[in-house]
Formats: structure tokens, C-alpha cells, sequence
């Protein structure tokens, strides 16, 4: 007899199984893409199976895309532009959560429908702003643009779960003689890890798939994000080199994976907290 728990788990796996299929799809089709011998990519009915694994197309597209370049652009960028957002939104975050001031209703909706706007919408006056200062081609142009536009979304997130922390912790730390401030770092901000966490996650991943700002805003190769890198392996191009391209694809996932991985705990912790409100 099958134990009832079991069971269960069975059940639930054959209703995701088709997600799951739908949703790994796409990087089963890249990750054979990209070690597939170049002669062997076009051949028709051999989708799937093909003579050997080509590993070395890996080496080969670090080297031909430069890959390590735009690699190190993008970390730098997308890590540079969330300590940024949440440096400057933990502050608005708090005040919104725990203060009531005049125009608090207003600036809240005003948050809300930002997020309603395309960053497309903006980039030639972006440009034009990034070319007075002389930003252009620039990578301080992208950490300020990407700072700006995920602050709106750290801001409402970082409120919304700061509102589930109860304000009894800090009015106790108040009583036993400690600062505002001081309830604030030793008190407050180590309950809301898992939040600003979670929020991290969500405006790095932002930042590291954008495309339209890195576009436009960067002009020397040197200076590529990996979503501009990997689009410049395709576009403009008579011949592609499709086994690079999903080489590069498929190493670009990855810092994002681990991302995930390395901060799971925190991830459903963050989740959980702004749940129970």
C-alpha cells in the first residue's frame, strides 16, 4: 500500500509536470544547442541527438564574445545599482511602514504608478540627460538608470513587509534606553534580512536583464552588459554562430542560479514574512 504521503507528492508532481516541462523547454533547447558539433546544428531530423558532446564550444565562446568582459560589466552593474536601491529605499521604506505624514497616501500611489511606465518610454530623454553629463558609454549611466527606476518597486516591497514586523521590539529597545536610531540597526533591520533580501534578488535579476538602457546608453564592445553582448553575437551578422550564442546563454543563467540558490532560505523566509500581515 502506497503511504498516503507519498502519494501526494506523486499527485502534485504529475500536475506540475507540465509546467515543468514548459518551463525547461527552452534550456534544454540552449544547453544542446551549445555543445553540439557546429556542422551538426542544422541537421534535419536529428534534433536532439547528435555525434558528441562539444564542450569546447564553451572555451571557444569565451574567448570569440568576449564573454569574460561583458560577464564582469554586468555583475558590477546590476550588484553596483541594488546596494544603491536599497541603500536609499530602506530609509523611504521605514518612514512609510512606522511614520504618518501629510502626502503619505499620495506619494504612495505616486510609487504605484511609476511601475506603470516603460523604461522605452524614457530612453531618449535618458540619453539626452546621460549626454549632458557626459554618461554615454558609461556604466555609471546604467547603475544610476537601474537604481532609479527598481527604487519605486524596493520602496513598496520593502514597506509592505516592513509593516509585519511588530513595532512592540522597537518600543521595548526604546524603554530599556536605546536610540531611534540604534533600535533601527540592532533591532529592526536584522528581522528584516530576509525581506531586503528578497528584494535583492528581484532588482539584480532587473538589472541583469535589461537590455533596452544597456543598448542604447553603451557604445564601445569593451563596455557591453551580457544581454547587449550575447545580442551583438546575432544582430548585423550574415553568418551566426548559433552554438556560441547558446553557449553564452546558457553561462548567462547561471550567476542568476546561484543567486537563487545561495539565498533560498532567505528567499522563503522574505516570502513568508510578507504573507502574514
Amino acid at each position: 500500500m502506497m503511504p498516503n504521503k507519498f502519494r501526494k507528492s506523486l499527485i502534485y508532481w504529475l500536475i506540475l509536470s507540465p509546467l515543468a516541462l514548459v518551463i525547461l523547454f527552452p534550456f534544454a533547447v540552449m544547453f544542446v544547442t551549445a555543445v553540439r558539433p557546429r556542422d551538426e546544428l542544422f541537421v534535419y531530423p536529428a534534433t536532439w541527438g547528435f555525434s558528441e558532446f562539444r564542450w569546447e564550444n564553451f572555451t571557444e565562446m569565451w574567448v570569440k564574445t568576449n564573454f569574460g568582459g561583458a560577464l564582469f560589466n554586468s555583475l558590477y552593474v546590476s550588484v553596483t545599482a541594488t546596494v544603491i536601491a536599497l541603500l536609499l529605499s530602506i530609509p523611504a521604506a521605514y518612514a512609510l511602514s512606522r511614520y504618518r505624514f501629510v502626502g503619505k497616501s499620495a506619494y504612495r500611489t505616486f510609487l504605484l504608478m511609476t511601475q506603470m511606465m516603460s523604461p522605452i518610454v524614457l530612453v531618449l530623454g535618458l540619453f539626452r540627460l546621460m549626454m549632458k553629463f557626459g554618461l554615454v558609454n558609461n556604466h555609471m549611466s546604467l547603475i544610476l538608470t537601474y537604481a532609479a527606476f527598481n527604487m519605486a518597486f524596493t520602496v513598496w516591497m520593502l514597506q509592505s513587509y516592513f509593516n509585519s514586523i511588530p513595532r512592540e521590539l522597537e518600543e521595548a529597545a526604546w524603554m530599556d534606553g536605546a536610540s531611534h536610531f540604534t533600535s533601527l540597526i540592532r533591532v529592526f533591520l536584522p528581522l528584516a534580512v530576509p525581506a531586503m533580501v528578497v528584494t535583492a534578488i528581484f532588482t539584480f535579476i532587473n538589472s541583469w536583464n535589461e537590455f533596452v538602457l544597456a543598448l542604447t546608453m553603451m557604445r564601445s564592445s569593451e563596455d557591453f552588459t551580457l544581454p547587449v553582448q550575447i545580442y551583438s553575437q546575432v544582430a548585423g551578422r550574415y553568418q551566426v554562430e548559433w552554438h556560441h550564442v547558446m553557449a553564452a546563454t546558457v553561462v548567462a543563467t547561471l550567476p542568476v542560479a546561484v543567486v537563487f540558490s545561495w539565498l533560498q532560505r532567505y528567499l522563503i523566509r522574505g516570502m513568508a514574512l510578507g504573507a502574514v500581515k
